[in-house]
């Protein structure tokens, strides 16, 4: 059993909020949820998410809001796969989708790499970030707080005030987390974990043959948060690339469901019921940002291994680059994955 239906059957009536609701019960959720979970898991994980909305931020951020095990702090926007005000826009649109209760701080950060010059892909996310869909902002309707400073000033500042509690789900070009670490280095050492979506350790990149979107954009900022000494769990290309949508979900798991988030995912990922195709003609949609999330929910969805990983940072044909070399400096890469329970686990929170 899931835990959004877990949770509505024990508490259709009288919901409470998720705190109260894992301080108070003592279920094996490792064995009710059929994820792998410690009983001693402080419940829910306090998140941000810093993200380029896009389409699969987007079901990154559904993903995340959906899910009892974590609790969004924040969402901070940067440059990517559209401009910042662009995502900006699309971080409150898709937050009045959600409709999140317990409203999170959002912020602008960067409005470009630290180097170099911005890189969109209107090719896959379409003009507005979000493929097809259309999201209305009600007027006088807002499901979140606007942060005055940057993303940057945000992201250490919640760090601080909740000291080795923090999760980071970075899922765009890593241009906050760099400059929080420039801004502040002490505060942001206090994070409990950062998730990264990015790179391609050991498959080919998906911009270049060589290079991951994200990654490429902006590989300074990336080779700064890699050599930070952050605990890091990168989430790569080796396994997003395993994790997709289909026609035969979208048909038969997808539609079904005839509720806004199901409907917004077969606008945003451009899926044709005749044709049987996403955007540009793909037989799939890979949920990239949505993994992240994922693994961030429970890290036995995937296999990691200790790697030393250098970024690319040279004009050239391997710009952007994530290179497996010998060093002490390691982090967690993500290199196998449990496609089936993952996409289980994402459908089942689509329901919420």
């Amino acid at each position: 059993m899931d835990a959004p239906s877990f949770w509505q059957k024990n508490h259709s009536s009288n919901p409470v909020d998720k705190q109260t609701y894992f301080e108070y019960h003592t279920v094996d959720f490792s064995r009710t949820l059929g994820l792998v979970t410690p009983m001693n898991y402080e419940w829910p994980k306090k998140v941000i998410i810093d993200c380029d909305v896009g389409v699969d931020d987007a079901l990154a951020l559904i993903l995340a809001f959906h899910s009892p095990e974590l609790d969004v702090e924040a969402v901070t926007g940067v440059n990517g796969n559209v401009p910042l005000d662009l995502v900006f826009e699309n971080i409150q649109k898709v937050l009045c989708l959600i409709q999140p209760k317990n409203k999170p701080l959002i912020a602008k950060g960067a409005d470009r790499p630290l180097k170099g010059e911005p890189v969109y892909a209107y090719s896959f996310h379409g003009k507005s970030g979000l493929g097809k869909a259309r999201i209305e902002k009600k007027k006088h309707e807002e499901w979140y707080r606007i942060f005055s400073g940057r993303a940057d000033e945000l992201i250490p500042k919640l760090v601080r005030q909740h000291p080795n509690e923090l999760t980071l789900i970075a899922v765009g070009p890593l241009t906050n987390v760099a400059l929080a670490l420039q801004r502040d280095l002490e505060g942001m050492t206090m994070l409990k974990e950062v998730v990264i979506m990015g790179g391609a350790v050991r498959v080919k990149g998906n911009v270049t043959p060589y290079a991951e979107f994200n990654i490429f954009v902006d590989p300074l900022a990336a080779k700064i948060v890699f050599e930070s000494g952050l605990p890091i769990t990168l989430v790569p290309l080796d396994v997003t690339h395993q994790v997709c949508l289909t026609p035969k979900v979208i048909e038969e798991r997808v539609k079904p469901l005839n509720n806004l988030f199901s409907q917004f995912v077969v606008e945003a990922t451009q899926y044709n019921s005749t044709t049987q195709r996403f955007l540009e003609n793909s037989e799939m949609f890979h949920l990239h940002d949505p993994l992240a999330v994922g693994v961030a929910i429970d890290q036995d969805l995937v296999g990691m291994k200790r790697l030393s990983i250098d970024v690319n940072t040279r004009e050239g044909d391997y710009y952007g680059q994530t290179k497996e070399v010998e060093g002490n400096l390691k982090i967690n890469a993500c290199l196998n994955v449990n496609s089936k329970t993952f996409l289980e686990l994402f459908l089942s929170r689509l329901s919420s």
